[in-house]
């Protein structure tokens, strides 16, 4: 089975990294402070990052008292800034998929994953082998795009009244699951489409229990300053998740 490496595309990568250091993205603003809220204290941990990208949450993560850190991607251009700009002895990339850690040789405290699952189709197969890489009270914390969003494909995504003005979601389909294609940056970005059930049912058949869930929504200070990010009251844009393996 192929996986989809979009991230050492060109025109994708100047796109998203451009977007990335936005300090008012979604990212910045909702995905990141939900994802850090839910992890446990980082001293002494053995940390695997999924889908590492630049690697600046790596470089966290030692500052933060991690004893080591392993940070996977399976982009090279997305690893060679990550190696040039969050290197540290603590701190060790590998070109690898997702669906590939079951070949890593080690065992973890910590898991943790930024939007980056709703790009592997094999999601059962991921989660059983973060369960199988954890040690005994491990913990998995992750972020994804909301279900509400993966589940969208193609036109528009909001009803609009004549000013241009969104009243309301557009939503269809989202009890069929799989492969959704969209144009983001360049053309056919596949992103895989799973209900809200599915994500946790996933989770509780690999033997996690779910320990917390947040869906990131702006607070009136926010919203003073970002008007438009009232937009998250018709739908979250993410889904951040925290598991946990028995002791």
């Amino acid at each position: 089975m192929a996986k989809q490496n979009i991230f050492d595309n060109e025109i994708f990568f100047e796109g998203y990294q451009k977007l990335r250091e936005k300090k008012s993205s979604a990212n910045v603003l909702f995905e990141i402070p939900a994802l850090y809220s839910l992890l446990p204290d980082l001293k002494g941990k053995k940390i695997l990052d999924l889908g590492c990208g630049f690697g600046e949450h790596c470089k966290d993560y030692v500052q933060k008292g991690a004893e080591k850190v392993v940070g996977i991607d399976i982009s090279e251009k997305m690893l060679a800034v990550a190696k040039k700009e969050n290197s540290d002895p603590k701190i060790t990339y590998l070109q690898m998929a997702m669906e590939d850690i079951a070949q890593i040789d080690e065992k973890f405290d910590l898991v943790i994953s930024s939007l980056a699952l709703h790009y592997v189709e094999n999601f059962a197969g991921v989660v059983q082998s973060v369960y199988d890489l954890l040690n005994a009270g491990g913990v998995f914390v992750f972020s994804q795009e909301h279900p509400i969003n993966t589940a969208h494909a193609g036109g528009d995504r909001w009803t609009r009244d004549e000013n241009g003005n969104k009243i309301h979601l557009n939503l269809k389909n989202y009890g069929v699951e799989g492969e959704n294609e969209s144009v983001w940056f360049v053309d056919h970005v596949k992103k895989y489409h799973r209900m809200f059930s599915t994500i946790v049912n996933t989770l509780t058949e690999a033997g996690f229990t779910i320990g917390k869930m947040i869906e990131p929504l702006p607070d009136e200070e926010l919203l003073a300053k970002y008007p438009d990010q009232a937009d998250l009251f018709h739908k979250p844009d993410f889904l951040v998740v925290r598991a946990e393996k028995k002791k």
